[in-house]
């Protein structure tokens, strides 16, 4: 009889098990059956929708569909579904589009699978359009919210009239990769020198700019005025962007070498090869901010520290770094460009929550940096105006020298507007766009 009893428990207790199992296994299928048929050649994809309802992706589409060019401005941002570009919404994020149940089966027609960007379409196409044959990238976002509203790069490409015979960089969205932040750099020096010395401390120092300045090592500095800014404080240096008061600065006894890697670090800076790491934006991959600091009273560090050198920053990370000084709070807004996810059936199954990074650099710090870039903000009024902003500009030296390139970045300072932006243009040239021009496309067709 026990043993009767034994064999029943057994029987019931292997029945259970088997039927835990297959609902793991419903379960399974139910979940990852989208993506698999999303990559499979009997897909059938829903929409990209942008934050009005533009279509920004549309795996049907052919030419004549769509305006011509009517895809390029997100072209290399959004993608598509070939293949041919991996970074990029659309590519890592297929399974959310799929209209494809396990229990009802493909739906060819009616299914309401979709992606509900932030992006807002016609802002991005203007400011696309503001870059006129330069090359460069653009980025903005809430940074109360974190949501991504104009991100553009060029060149680009048109999914829809495929990928011959494109411009070199085509296929990637700049402002996820890492470039030479030029002077825009200065904003991570101020950043460590309040954060470590006090913004009293640091107020107080002066440095003489000539035009020239000879470091401890015998290098030389050159500021962009060869006839030099005088004797300056930290906020004159700031707006008037000295290489040689930085350069000063960077040597002061009053911090070390490791007061300036730690607070760098903290930021998000890969510090002396240390390992490179990325944020991720709804898959999106977005590189972190490297350099090298090794010696302060060496040219090359130095250097690194006013923008040159080894320091290389993504526009995006540039963005981020705003938020945190507009905000007063330390902590970037994580940016995100997916609002929410439909599926087949049209059930939100995803939607977007507001999230912030670790602390970078203290709360009394981002109201410091904040009242100086708001300072340096004034002199841009001409060029930007109706707004309040902190600012800073920067030119960066690439290929050797033989090329420039122009970056603006900064917030606007009011609650109602709460936008930050990062721009880069190629190969600047005094009588081609501005970075100027195209932030005042970039807020004027958002406002």
């Amino acid at each position: 009889m026990k043993s009767l009893k034994r064999g029943s428990r057994l029987i019931t207790l292997m029945l259970l098990l088997f039927l835990v199992g297959m609902g793991i296994l419903i379960a399974k299928i139910q979940s990852e059956a989208a993506f698999y048929i999303s990559n499979s050649g009997s897909r059938n994809l829903g929409f990209v929708y942008d934050c009005n309802g533009d279509i920004l992706f549309d795996d049907n589409a052919e030419d004549g569909d769509y305006p011509a060019g009517y895809f390029k401005d997100v072209g290399n941002l959004i993608g598509d579904a070939s293949g041919q570009m991996t970074n990029t919404l659309v590519a890592n994020n297929m399974e959310y589009l799929s209209n494809y149940s396990f229990t009802s089966g493909i739906t060819a027609k009616g299914g309401k699978a979709a992606i509900y960007s932030t992006l807002n379409h016609s802002a991005n196409e203007a400011v696309y359009s503001s870059f006129g044959s330069k090359n460069g990238c653009a980025i903005a976002y809430n940074y109360k919210t974190g949501e991504i509203l104009v991100c553009v790069s060029r060149p680009s490409v048109d999914p829809i009239t495929g990928y011959a015979d494109l411009e070199d960089g085509s296929l990637l969205c700049k402002p996820f990769y890492k470039t030479v932040p030029g002077s825009t750099q200065k904003i991570s020096t101020l950043t460590a020198g309040i954060e470590t010395m006090g913004i009293d401390k640091l107020m107080s120092k002066s440095f003489t700019c000539d035009g020239t300045y000879v470091n401890k090592t015998g290098k030389e500095i050159h500021c962009h005025n060869q006839y030099g800014h005088g004797t300056q404080n930290i906020a004159e240096a700031f707006a008037n962007s000295c290489n040689p008061f930085f350069a000063q600065l960077v040597e002061d006894n009053d911090w070390s070498l490791d007061d300036i890697i730690n607070v760098y670090t903290q930021m998000g800076y890969a510090v002396n090869g240390a390992e490179s790491r990325y944020y991720s934006i709804d898959g999106i991959t977005c590189s972190r901010a490297s350099t090298d600091l090794e010696n302060k009273n060496e040219f090359n560090t130095q250097w690194s520290c006013i923008g040159q050198g080894t320091s290389m920053v993504s526009p995006c990370q540039l963005m981020m770094w705003q938020s945190a000084i507009a905000n007063k709070t330390g902590k970037a807004t994580m940016p995100y460009l997916i609002d929410h996810v439909t599926n087949v059936n049209g059930r939100t199954v995803k939607s977007a929550e507001t999230a912030y990074s670790e602390k970078l650099f203290s709360a009394n710090t981002a109201a410091e940096v904040k009242k100086i870039m708001l300072e340096n903000g004034e002199n841009y009024t001409g060029k930007i105006p109706g707004y309040t902003l902190g600012i800073k500009s920067g030119t960066a030296q690439v290929k050797n020298g033989d090329e420039e390139n122009s970056l603006l970045t900064g917030f606007v300072d009011d609650d109602d507007f709460p936008i930050a932006f990062a721009i880069l243009i190629e190969n600047k040239s005094e009588y081609d766009v501005t970075t100027e021009a195209v932030a005042n496309e970039i807020l004027s067709s958002l406002s």
